[in-house]
């Protein structure tokens, strides 16, 4: 079996594995009420959505985490289906996804209810469990710092590359977070630049991680088969904290991290949004250049339906995402 084929199948597999338990899945989740709950300042259509199962994460992570795990365990009988290098994006993910799961859980039924960990707390967690991913990557696998197209050699950060590499992780999970908000838009967006990054890995013949991207690949598009609009379930922080910093962790194993402005268009455009709002806002103190932020809310103001603004962004994201693999092989 050829590394391509292998990849697919794993994402065959952890397709499957995702569809089969998302049901059992739903029902935990409505019997214990484990629903979303709508901020008042969201657009009035939104609050159909009040009550839908989240933390839906959780349908993605464990089939990812069992196949990857599983596979691993299998090095000891000789077979060398995944690598070790595997356990440092698993790491991200499972690190982030307990993050967002605490955060989910407060905003449900903790003392924040409707709010959340705090955001000081969220965010200084992430910072922390950046810091480790990146000097993990730095001194322990080795990552290739910096590759840009064009430059036939790899650019060396020395000492930097720990906070930019953390900034990255940070920035990323935080732009899949601003990023989920319709149905669907998430998924499809991760699912297309973990894509690109599976398909830069072959190319680079970093198979293992290769693989590891398309069981990410498989795992989001059985959790889409549950979210896509009307959703039955919502991702929530215990995903989009997670696939976020699990892409930018597989982004700099690959080297080719300075491409996730074009592979990531959308969630990087969301979260400039949002700075950009918060900015203009302190400036012109109360002012807005957006109606509302992250964008995808701005341009739902503007007319757009749900479906028109997903398949829209998904397109620009697929578009990028096709790019970025060109420049790739620059």
């Amino acid at each position: 079996m050829n590394d391509s084929t292998m990849a697919l199948s794993l994402a065959g597999l952890s397709f499957m594995m995702t569809v089969i338990w998302g049901g059992p899945l739903l029902r935990i989740l409505r019997h214990f009420n484990i629903g979303k709950q709508i901020r008042v300042e969201e657009p009035a259509n939104h609050f159909i959505k009040m009550g839908t199962p989240t933390m839906g994460g959780v349908m993605i992570i464990i089939p990812v985490a069992i196949v990857t795990i599983l596979l691993n365990a299998v090095a000891l009988a000789g077979m060398r289906l995944l690598g070790r290098s595997v356990l440092v994006p698993l790491m991200a993910m499972v690190a982030y996804a307990i993050l967002g799961g605490i955060d989910d859980w407060e905003g449900i039924r903790g003392k924040r209810k409707g709010e959340g960990m705090r955001i000081r707390t969220k965010f200084m967690t992430q910072v922390l469990l950046a810091l480790g991913l990146a000097w993990v990557l730095k001194y322990l696998l080795k990552a290739p710092d910096v590759i840009l197209p064009g430059i036939p050699f790899t650019l060396d950060l020395g000492i930097w590359y720990v906070p930019v590499a953390a900034f990255i992780i940070v920035s990323m999970s935080n732009a899949i977070n601003f990023t989920d908000g319709l149905d669907g838009l998430a998924g499809l967006i991760a699912a297309t630049a973990f894509a690109a990054y599976g398909g830069i890995a072959l190319l680079q013949g970093q198979v293992f991680l290769a693989r590891f991207c398309f069981t990410m690949i498989g795992a989001l598009f059985g959790f889409l088969w549950f979210n896509v609009h009307p959703a039955q379930l919502i991702m929530g922080d215990t995903g989009s904290l997670s696939l976020g910093a699990t892409l930018a962790v597989v982004a700099l194993m690959t080297g080719q991290w300075a491409l996730l402005p074009l592979i990531a268009v959308i969630p990087v455009s969301e979260a400039l949004s949002v700075v950009i709002q918060i900015a203009y806002f302190k400036l012109t103190h109360g002012g807005r250049f957006f109606k509302m932020a992250p964008v995808h809310l701005h341009v739902e103001l503007l007319g757009w339906s749900e479906t028109q603004i997903v398949q829209r962004f998904w397109l620009i994201g697929l578009l990028g995402a096709m790019i970025g693999i060109g420049l790739a092989l620059v």
